[in-house]
């Protein structure tokens, strides 16, 4: 028979070894939780970056939800992200950048159509916190970009992006998250690399982009990579044939044209000069205004796409924001910030308001005018806030490879107008998925 006061000691000892064991267990999981919330390890294409959350506090919380692997997949398999959730009528360029625990859809390892300019992380840029926003229209869910359902929608289709470099960003964009699917052929490029194509085999999918930064005729002895502060002329009543002789064979387009019109140019109309912008060298030519350059272009083209005989979906994009301070791109300036903008607390510069009116004013101007076609659907692209919120985004001094290899101090040119690839830039082709597939 067992004694009683034996079974009691035994079921003393029990109760202590619990007790430690409790006690050990909730030691360790608080010395976890302080290491995990002060600091991050971000592996992205195999760089791996430190980032704390001193630096950057939204990643709190982004830890917080990397902890939760099942609800990342969730939200990765959800069927509703293949919709917008609307609350009402929704503009989905208004809205803010909040905080995104998915990160990036691919890597600067997983795609090899990034430029060295644009590949931040392979350049030695330390900090990754500016890969984890996302953005959200204030008025309605934006589903993230799904490749598979794209591809398969655009079977037999061919896209075509025209304008200038951040047109090319743009693209590289693009083909990385689709390469997650498949990847592309590289079937046609020019000489420089500035007209180029790729077919994807699976989906007869074909996807351009066409170099014309100011959409209309344009002529430099210099390529327009320099030369005479007056070298270059444009064609106010002529459109680029690059791209028009093109336009039948896009199902899709993706067009800019606005930073270019920055430029010291001189104007032409009927093959007579009309004016000139910036030609501070030629007192004899009078200043025409680039928004006045600009708004003959734009009307132009919209000319073009509505009285063609083509059918086209065209989305305009609006200019986007540089971020440059302290001096311009070629006066020292610099972008170093490592969060976005909240509305209201910054604004656009003066030049940026010119060219962004002239866009919105070309748009206002369809409604009234009549077409005797008018089959093309032409849709305003407006990135212009939500660009101008992202000052972390550029590659700044990392267009470079390790520029402070050899010091902190070293002088290096800033880039703070093009994206990051992956970067901030990926989040259009959310918002370009939504307006051709919901639209």
């Amino acid at each position: 028979m067992v004694k009683p006061c034996f079974i009691f000691k035994q079921y003393h000892v029990l109760v202590k070894v619990t007790v430690l064991m409790l006690l050990l267990s909730l030691v360790l999981h608080l010395l976890y939780s302080t290491s995990t919330t002060n600091i991050t390890h971000s592996s992205v294409g195999g760089v791996t970056s430190i980032v704390t959350t001193e630096e950057v506090p939204f990643l709190k919380e982004i830890v917080e939800a990397k902890k939760d692997d099942d609800s990342v997949e969730e939200i990765q398999e959800n069927p509703q992200q293949n919709q917008v959730l609307h609350k009402g009528k929704c503009d989905l360029f208004v809205g803010e950048w909040i905080p995104d625990p998915l990160g990036p859809m691919y890597t600067n390892e997983s795609c090899n159509v990034i430029t060295g300019d644009q590949d931040c992380m392979s350049h030695g840029r330390p900090d990754s916190g500016y890969l984890y926003w996302r953005w959200k229209p204030r008025d309605c869910e934006l589903p993230r970009f799904n490749a598979a359902r794209f591809l398969d929608s655009m079977r037999n289709k061919h896209w075509g992006f025209v304008g200038d470099s951040i047109s090319r960003n743009h693209v590289q964009s693009l083909l990385c998250i689709l390469s997650k699917v498949e990847a592309a052929n590289d079937v046609y490029h020019d000489e420089v690399y500035r007209d180029r194509r790729w077919h994807f085999p699976s989906y007869n999918f074909s996807l351009s982009v066409i170099w014309s930064p100011f959409l209309v005729k344009a002529i430099s002895s210099q390529g327009f990579n320099g030369g005479a502060a007056d070298d270059i002329q444009l064609y106010l009543d002529e459109l680029d044939k690059s791209w028009t002789d093109q336009y039948a064979s896009f199902d899709y387009m993706v067009m800019s044209g606005g930073k270019w019109f920055q430029k010291t140019a001189i104007y032409y109309e009927n093959n007579t000069i009309i004016g000139c912008h910036n030609c501070t060298r030629r007192t004899d030519l009078t200043e025409y205004g680039l928004d006045n350059g600009y708004r003959k272009a734009t009307k132009l083209v919209f000319d073009f796409l509505s009285n063609s005989n083509h059918n086209a979906s065209v989305l305009y994009r609006t200019t986007t924001a540089e971020h440059f301070e302290n001096g311009n791109w070629d006066t020292g300036g610099t972008c170093d910030r490592k969060i976005p903008f909240k509305q209201g607390e910054i604004s656009l510069h003066e030049l940026d308001i010119k060219l962004r009116n002239v866009e919105l004013e070309a748009f206002e101007n369809l409604k009234t005018a009549r077409y005797p076609r008018k089959r093309v659907v032409l849709k305003v692209f407006d990135v212009t806030q939500l660009s101008l919120l992202r000052p972390d985004g550029h590659p700044g001094p990392y267009r470079n490879h390790h520029p402070y290899a050899k010091g902190k101090n070293a002088k290096v040119q800033y880039d703070c107008l093009h994206w990051c690839l992956p970067g901030p830039i990926d989040s259009w082709n959310d918002l370009i998925m939504e307006m051709v597939m919901n639209g």
